[in-house]
């Protein structure tokens, strides 16, 4: 008989670990999502019905609950959106730290593979373009982004440290711009931005000139690449670290008209100031992941774009009914 497999998602009510749950359901897997419910949504998980999921209110800064048989821990716990760096700098620092001190020494007791994610965000405002995974990047260590940054770089050298001491299969994805469902419309990120203001019939906030670049994954492209890396063969990806993410680069201006062409072309554009540490320039090399995994994104922006307007336009559309009750 063969054994099911049990992945254990931490951040499991978030954007992407919700995602992921749904993949990893779908697949045969037993799953159990810890989450301290502090930016992931109990939304996201509402839809799962199955007795394979389980879903444990839990924050990563505490050891973990114990549990039985676990193969894999896939780390996603932390708040991502820049809208939290200083509101909940602490927390982010431990989370990242601690937090994942915590799920490695886990991942130790049970002999489990770890995949652990990263965030380009480690680059900081690159001096090289497109950034690849040899790049150790441009970091403000005191600047308002440092608690998200340098403790995902922490995170990552504690990765490297409990490999070299304790010989544990650490994988590590350095995820880039993500969108898709289920993402916060108050997240903070351009796309929520964009897609709510528009939506509402505001005009579209830029930061800066608009002329600083992003390139935008979809959630669906983003969870296949993170499988792959956790399917991969030991031989292959144990120790190693690689970008996902799209290479499809967009000006912020530009995806602004993009949104407003698509969603309501009513809207216009005002500028503010750009905040501080803001990245210039953000695009991933992934020829890596195309060699070591045969992975790359397959939808593109306008594709993906019009795939999330749905979920946007139900929360926006409950929010404002909410709003005039």
């Amino acid at each position: 008989m063969t054994k099911t497999p049990h992945a254990v998602v931490t951040g499991g009510s978030g954007f992407v670990g919700s995602h992921l749950i749904d993949a990893l359901i779908s697949d045969g897997y037993q799953v159990t999502s810890l989450d301290n419910f502090g930016s992931g949504r109990p939304a996201n998980i509402s839809h799962i019905n199955s007795d394979r999921f389980i879903s444990i209110e839990h924050d990563v800064r505490e050891p973990l609950p114990d549990l039985e048989a676990v193969d894999y821990v896939f780390h996603l716990a932390s708040r991502a959106s820049p809208e939290d760096f200083e509101s909940h700098a602490v927390e982010i620092a431990l989370t990242n730290s601690q937090g994942t001190h915590n799920v490695l020494s886990y991942a130790h007791d049970h002999d489990a593979i770890v995949i652990l994610a990263s965030t380009s965000e480690i680059y900081g405002n690159p001096e090289e373009h497109p950034q690849h995974e040899e790049y150790n990047g441009n970091v403000n260590i005191r600047g308002p982004r440092a608690p998200y940054d340098e403790s995902k770089r922490f995170s990552e050298a504690l990765g490297v440290a409990y490999q070299q001491q304790y010989n544990i299969d650490i994988r590590t994805v350095r995820i880039f711009n993500t969108y898709g469902p289920r993402m916060r419309p108050d997240d903070g990120r351009v796309i929520p931005n964009f897609l709510s203001q528009a939506l509402r019939g505001d005009d579209l906030t830029v930061y800066g000139d608009g002329t600083q670049t992003r390139s935008f994954c979809y959630i669906d492209d983003l969870v296949e690449g993170i499988r792959a890396v956790a399917n991969a063969p030991q031989s292959a990806m144990a120790g190693e670290v690689v970008n996902l993410g799209s290479t499809e680069e967009i000006k912020i201006e530009d995806l602004a008209e993009v949104i407003i062409e698509v969603v309501n072309p009513d809207c216009g554009v005002v500028y503010q100031d750009l905040p501080t540490d803001d990245p210039e320039l953000r695009r991933p090399d992934i020829s890596r992941a195309g060699e070591l995994l045969g992975w790359s994104p397959k939808i593109p922006l306008s594709a993906g774009i019009k795939k999330t307007i749905p979920y946007f336009k139900t929360e926006i559309d409950a929010k404002s009914f909410v709003g005039n009750d």
